[in-house]
């Protein structure tokens, strides 16, 4: 964010600080503006009465408090005079320094106080009331606070945003400003977030640049964590980097280069030729490679190692017989074999599109292990995936985060409780939504496997790849390909079983068979008159959104009963454009949810929040506290893809009270909501991934050539357990079903299992 992003001016003297969350620094003041008293509100840590501050952000009005001034940018100045630092000391805001204290140190110390507190604490100790104990802690906590404080006035002259600042002192500590002057660009790297162009505009206005060498660098990292991070690849290939990097940077392909072989030789970026094809050498980030790597030596090591054999009641054919028996079901000979290699070998890869009975299977398998007496853990990628897998297993079923017993070090980096020195206390593990799992999530995962456990993968390969770096599913499932050793049904080095056969059932719904002709690159029926799979045209945008209003307002509520919060999902495409989320999510509020003088209501950025609006997590939140009725512990953790209804807005608080499907509930502060929260009405397919919904519309109308191809309009149809409705345009909906463009994803893993697999 930059001053033309806050158009709005507040200078004034703090009067009083009438709120503060201390974990986040959402503040609540008064500030004194030309003999007028308003309230400033905003991420403003270390903020205190007496203190002059220029604000720059927008004035906003609050229907409960009125007129308030949204403060995104704070410019502030170092105390100086004697008066200013005594305000300062008497704020509270130094550990065991109160009025009085402060008035004593002052008087004692002058002009020399801030030196004496820096440097020669133990000076304090001849102050009455002070020993030299409680000198260190003062001297302590003045450093730590003021050395904050001189970061914050460093960055913000610079135009970052306050929270951006306290990202970067998390990141680098007290050096931060010396360290970021030096170097603007690592303000790219990791924790303070700030995009490559703000960076360069930064460095090129300091007095003295950096060089053409450190500039080139950071556009190389940057473009690598773009391919990686926003665009899914683990790596991507060397001949094809120095391209976008001298794009990116305006500088020729030489020096590009230079710059990627820089980066090689201090270990930045790793190289490596699969399969020892030297000419298609790829190139990682270290955390990549690694993860990679170790999905590749950890799948090694379970095919290596088999469990061990458990104890039958029978032989199988027998058992699994009396199972069919006892749950009126018959196994095919595909199912059969799928169950047979869960039990017998190490691992299974299990997959399979919509009344393929890959549901029925993964019970199969569940129920022979529990019969064989094993600890079975059940885990999925998404809160909606596991609560699914619970409600069709009867077991209890985990995130893979919450599985892995996710925590957050000192350092504010997420962290693993179970791991190769801790691991799972299980001796199975299946996963389901496997086609969402990402390379870093997969690695840690099968480092929490102990030894001789039983994996079981359950996914979709038509489905749209993770939102994370990475496409574990297909990788698997392209290893046999590459080495040779294909067969029908089944893949001799990875053992993987692909359901092809649309059971009796499944046949009679459309969104089932419709779901089968578009992997296929067929159109799917559009004609129905009855049954779950409806297509309703319409040429334009426009047109398509109030059609996709009225159905989700009024005619599928009155025709089916259906809760237009809870049983309705719109999915669409694309967020921009008239039957984007972006618009589709106003006309929804508009209608679903309408202004009223009884519901609160708080703008964060260009989104208004109003209670009872229905609202989707878009990032993991692991420290974000939550509680469901009648359990008092409660637990930790909000994840991607989550969605609840907003019961509360508290805004002396700065937080929402958010209460998501499982009954969990979470008061979630403003802030995070610029960044972790969207209106949900609408929401795109992406973000869709590992849940099902009763009932799902889909606009196919205006959808950008990016967005328009088969597996993402396949993915969105599967999430409809129920009924479906397609509104738009013939047209657009046969160009995606033509287009078998899968998004392109560079990764080794096959590569590496290949040669893992000819070294064994």
């Amino acid at each position: 964010m930059n001053e033309q992003d806050c158009p709005d001016e507040l200078q004034g003297v703090v009067e009083a600080v009438s709120f503060r969350n201390d974990e986040n620094s959402f503040t609540v003041m008064d500030v004194a503006c030309g003999g007028e008293l308003v309230t400033a509100v905003g991420v403003l840590p270390q903020v205190t009465a007496g203190e002059a501050l220029l604000l720059r952000g927008r004035w906003r009005f609050h229907p409960t408090y009125g007129k308030q001034f949204d403060a995104q940018l704070c410019q502030r100045s170092m105390p100086v005079t004697q008066s200013e630092v005594l305000k300062y000391l008497g704020s509270g805001m130094i550990k065991g320094v109160r009025g009085t204290t402060a008035q004593r140190i002052i008087e004692t110390f002058g002009d020399q106080t801030i030196d004496v507190l820096k440097n020669h604490p133990g000076r304090l100790a001849g102050i009455r009331g002070i020993s030299a104990e409680k000198a260190e802690q003062i001297s302590e906590s003045f450093c730590k606070q003021f050395s904050l404080r001189q970061v914050m006035i460093s960055l913000e002259r610079l135009g970052l945003t306050t929270a951006e600042c306290l990202r970067a002192y998390k990141a680098y500590g007290p050096r931060t400003a010396e360290l970021v002057l030096q170097n603007p660009y690592l303000l790219c790297e990791g924790e303070p977030g700030v995009g490559f162009a703000r960076a360069d505009s930064i460095a090129q206005a300091l007095p003295a640049p950096p060089d053409a060498l450190q500039r080139a660098i950071a556009g190389v990292l940057h473009v690598m964590r773009r391919h990686c991070y926003q665009n899914g690849h683990t790596c991507m290939p060397a001949a094809r980097l120095p391209e976008p990097c001298a794009a990116l940077l305006q500088i020729a392909l030489p020096q590009a280069q230079a710059a990627i072989d820089q980066l090689l030789d201090e270990k930045r970026l790793v190289a490596y030729a699969p399969l020892k094809d030297e000419k298609n050498t790829l190139i990682f980030l270290p955390a990549l490679f690694k993860a990679e790597k170790n999905c590749a030596v950890r799948i090694g090591d379970i095919l290596a190692f088999p469990p061990a054999k458990t104890e039958w009641d029978g032989d199988f054919d027998t058992l699994v017989t009396r199972m069919e028996d006892a749950h009126g079901i018959h196994y095919d000979e595909l199912q059969r074999q799928a169950m047979r290699i869960a039990m017998e070998q190490g691992l299974l890869l299990l997959t399979g599109g919509p009344g393929t009975g890959k549901t029925t299977t993964l019970k199969g398998i569940l129920q022979l292990f529990l019969a064989a007496k094993l600890k079975v853990a059940l885990t999925a990628p998404t809160g909606r995936a596991a609560k699914r897998m619970q409600e069709l297993t009867g077991q209890d079923a985990k995130t893979i985060h919450r599985l892995l017993e996710v925590e957050w070090g000192e350092d504010d980096h997420q962290r693993f409780a179970r791991h190769r020195q801790n691991p799972l206390p299980v001796q199975a593990v299946i996963v389901d939504e496997v086609s969402m799992v990402d390379t870093a999530l997969f690695s840690a995962l099968l480092d929490a496997l102990p030894l001789g456990c039983r994996l079981v993968l359950v996914g979709d390969a038509d489905q749209l790849p993770p939102v994370g770096a990475g496409c574990v599913l297909q990788e698997l499932m392209k290893v046999d390909a590459l080495t040779g050793a294909e067969s029908a049904g089944t893949h001799h080095f990875l053992p993987v079983v692909r359901l092809t056969k649309i059971f009796r059932q499944a046949l009679e719904s459309l969104i089932v068979v419709n779901s089968h002709a578009i992997v296929r690159g067929e159109l799917p029926a559009l004609d129905a008159k009855e049954g779950d799979f409806f297509f309703l045209e319409r040429q334009n945008g426009a047109r398509a959104a109030q059609t996709i209003v009225q159905l989700c307002g009024t005619r599928l509520p009155k025709a089916y009963g259906y809760n237009p919060l809870g049983d309705i999902q719109v999915l669409c495409p694309s967020r921009k454009g008239a039957c984007g989320t972006g618009r589709l999510n106003e006309l929804l509020q508009e209608t679903l949810n309408p202004q009223n003088g009884h519901k609160k209501e708080h703008r964060v950025g260009h989104r208004l929040f109003r209670e009872g609006d229905k609202v989707m997590q878009i990032k993991n939140n692991y420290d974000l506290l939550w509680q469901r009725p009648g359990d008092a512990e409660g637990g930790m953790g909000v994840y991607n893809g989550d969605i609840g209804v907003i019961e509360k807005i508290l805004p002396p608080e700065g937080i929402f009270k958010i209460r998501f499907d499982d009954d969990r509930v979470t008061e979630y502060p403003f802030d995070a909501a610029s960044e972790e929260l969207e209106h949900a009405y609408a929401v795109t397919v992406h973000k869709s991934q590992g849940s099902e919904f009763p009932a799902v519309v889909i606009p196919v109308v205006g959808v950008t050539e990016l967005l328009c191809y088969r597996n993402l309009l396949y993915t969105a149809v599967t999430r409809a357990k129920k009924l479906l409705i397609l509104v738009g345009s013939r047209q657009t909906l046969a160009q995606m079903v033509a287009n078998h463009h899968k998004s392109l994803r560079f990764s080794a893993l096959a590569a590496m299992l290949c040669e893992g697999r000819a070294a064994g």
